[in-house]
């Protein structure tokens, strides 16, 4: 007989996975487009990605790895603009939106309508709110209920998955 083993983060590795690939009816409703599955950005292998994206960049929108705190450079990013995805180019927040939250990421109070999909994340035994580009599924980081007016939310984001666009 086999026996397979596996630890709760695989666990919930796969339940994610399965959040991730919810019905259409689920999708549509969170702002994906009908015809979500002809966009050539969804259709990349792992190595397409591996190819086109920085390692850390892989690491974090492919493995939902995390950034070293204090590390990105778009800490520092005070001009007018917009923050895109770093895997498919898809808007995400406006500069106006960011305030500095003190952890270390790029930190967000709004994010742009129908920019992410979000799912459970029990990874490090508490359970918290885990969001993704909506266009290529690309990790970016976690939201939480601490972030200031007018929406109180945090949208801790890993620099390396993000672009500066100004203007």
């Amino acid at each position: 007989m086999l026996v397979h083993s596996f630890d709760r983060r695989s666990l919930f590795r796969g339940l994610g996975a399965m959040v991730l690939a919810a019905p259409m009816s689920t999708l549509a409703a969170t702002g994906v487009s009908d015809n979500w599955r002809d966009d050539p950005v969804r259709r990349f292998t792992d190595a397409d990605w591996r190819s086109k994206l920085p390692s850390a960049s892989y690491a974090v929108l492919r493995h939902e790895a995390t950034e070293a705190p204090f590390s990105s450079p778009l800490n520092r990013e005070h001009r007018a603009g917009t923050f895109v995805c770093l895997g498919c180019g898809l808007p995400l927040f406006k500069s106006t939106w960011k305030f500095d939250s003190g952890t270390g990421w790029p930190s967000f109070y709004q994010a742009l309508p129908g920019a992410f999909l979000k799912k459970a994340d029990f990874a490090i035994g508490v359970p918290r709110t885990e969001y993704h580009c909506a266009r290529c599924l690309g990790h970016h980081g976690h939201v939480f209920d601490d972030g200031p007016r007018p929406t109180g939310l945090r949208y801790c984001n890993n620099g390396v998955a993000l672009v500066f666009k100004p203007g």
